[in-house]
């Protein structure tokens, strides 16, 4: 029995003993549709799910952890979402529970992310080795015994071969996801198992490959740029606008821990349009430098009529994370920008505000073709 397996059978009490993880299903759920029927998806992207030592300490019970209180204000939104997609930015590496600079969450975090309406998560970043082979490997069986589709890592070239690119089939749409990361904290991945990393020459075949699918699009997720910077490297500019030469239609990606700008690119010849996303910044973190306390998740509007395909819409909804010292609450809390102000105290309130007004900036003058909406 390979220890992947093993591994399986052994997270598999976690779903037993704590309850199922729910979450959407987002295989094909209804027949191909016609060519002249008129399809919708909606897709919402999030940016890193992180459990830094504090927030692992705030959400234990007696029994385990509770992340309910720390998503549920989100929730709403990102239910709206057919599909809700996000950055796992830490291990399930079991115990001792760890935080920076090896990240292991307890994994009632799963439960926590899946029941927030989150349905597949993003794997390959460069915390995915803090815990070694076994780290990446208890991961990925912690992700399967609970049925939550991922891409990204893999223990062998057989599953990722068998798997990647990632392809979601959902409303009738065929769309191929691919994920990757700039590095590894300096960690080498132990042979069989495979990180996904930026290398042009293995990014050309796999966007070939998820061509060959038959997809109606291709979305790229890296995990890139320079971490606290909240405008684009020239290298992050490079390689968001070869992935567009190369045929990717979206690039949505994270890492900077700060939101960058996004851009909607139209091509020339063909008129369709293609978002940019440079960094959507933190989901969920103890992070509390100026920029790092919050984020931006993006939606996008698909349709599909005739065979074809084209991005309707997209905008971005921002949020901010409350933390205990701030709070007086025990857990962490991920709030929207349209939170009553009556629901927050005078640390909270400036806080909020303190982000809210740099992201509004830095977007007011660098965003092209997307506006903020709550959906």
């Amino acid at each position: 029995m390979r220890q992947g397996h093993v591994l399986l059978f052994l997270i598999g009490f976690f779903c037993l003993c704590c309850g199922k993880v729910s979450h959407r299903p987002i295989e094909a759920d209804v027949p191909v549709p016609e060519q002249d029927t008129l399809r919708h998806i909606t897709l919402l992207f999030a940016g890193d799910l992180m459990q830094h030592k504090p927030q692992v300490t705030a959400a234990a019970t007696a029994g385990g952890y509770d992340y309910t209180e720390c998503f549920r204000y989100m929730k709403p939104l990102i239910e709206r979402a057919d599909v809700a997609i996000a950055n796992l930015e830490v291990t399930f590496g079991g115990k001792p529970y760890t935080g920076y600079p090896t990240f292991s969450a307890p994994d009632d975090f799963l439960k926590g992310i899946t029941e927030a309406g989150f349905d597949v998560l993003l794997t390959s970043n460069n915390h995915c080795l803090d815990r070694g082979k076994l780290g990446l490997e208890r991961t990925l069986a912690v992700l399967d015994s609970c049925g939550v589709p991922h891409l990204g890592t893999y223990r062998d070239d057989v599953e990722r071969e068998q798997t990647y690119p990632f392809l979601l089939e959902k409303n009738g749409f065929r769309i191929a996801l691919l994920n990757f990361t700039y590095d590894t904290n300096g960690i080498e991945v132990t042979p069989p198992n495979v990180v996904n990393y930026i290398d042009t020459l293995q990014l050309a075949a796999d966007i070939s490959k998820a061509h060959a699918m038959n997809p109606d699009v291709v979305i790229a997720c890296p995990h890139w740029g320079i971490e606290y910077k909240q405008l684009p490297s020239e290298d992050q500019k490079e390689l968001a606008q070869w992935l567009l030469d190369h045929g990717v239609d979206h690039v949505i990606g994270g890492h900077p821990h700060v939101v960058q700008p996004m851009e909607v690119l139209s091509d020339g010849r063909t008129l369709a349009k293609h978002l940019v996303v440079f960094s959507m910044g933190n989901y969920v973190s103890n992070m509390s430098a100026v920029n790092t306390d919050g984020g931006a998740q993006v939606m996008l509007h698909l349709s599909k009529y005739a065979g074809v395909t084209k991005l309707d819409s997209c905008s971005y909804s921002l949020y901010w994370v409350s933390k205990p010292k701030d709070s007086g609450h025990k857990n962490y809390r991920v709030y929207p920008a349209t939170v009553s102000p009556d629901s927050l105290n005078s640390v909270e309130k400036s806080l909020l505000n303190r982000f809210l007004t740099g992201a509004r900036r830095l977007f007011s003058q660098r965003n092209i073709g997307i506006e903020e909406k709550y959906e």
